[in-house]
C-alpha cells in the first residue's frame, strides 16, 4: 500500500474502532469494546506507517535531487 492508502484506511479502522467502543460502551460488552479498542489501534499502526512511508519517499526524493544537482 502507498502513504495515502495507509491513512485512509488507517482512519477508516480509526472510525469503526471509536464506533464499536461506544456501542459496547451502551450495550454493556466488554468484547465489543476490547474489539474497538484493537481496531482503534491498529488504524493508529496504519497511519503511523503511511506517515512512514511518505517520510521516506520524501527523504529519498530530497537526495535524488541533491545527487542530480551535483551531476
Amino acid at each position: 500500500m502507498g502513504s495515502t492508502t495507509d491513512k485512509a484506511a488507517g482512519l477508516g479502522n480509526e472510525a469503526m474502532g471509536n464506533i464499536k467502543q461506544g456501542i459496547g460502551k451502551v450495550v454493556g460488552s466488554d468484547k465489543m469494546r476490547a474489539e474497538g479498542m484493537a481496531q482503534e489501534a491498529k488504524g493508529e499502526a496504519q497511519q503511523a506507517m503511511g506517515d512512514a512511508k511518505a517520510g521516506a519517499k520524501n527523504m529519498a526524493d530530497k537526495i535524488s535531487d541533491t545527487a542530480n544537482k551535483k551531476l
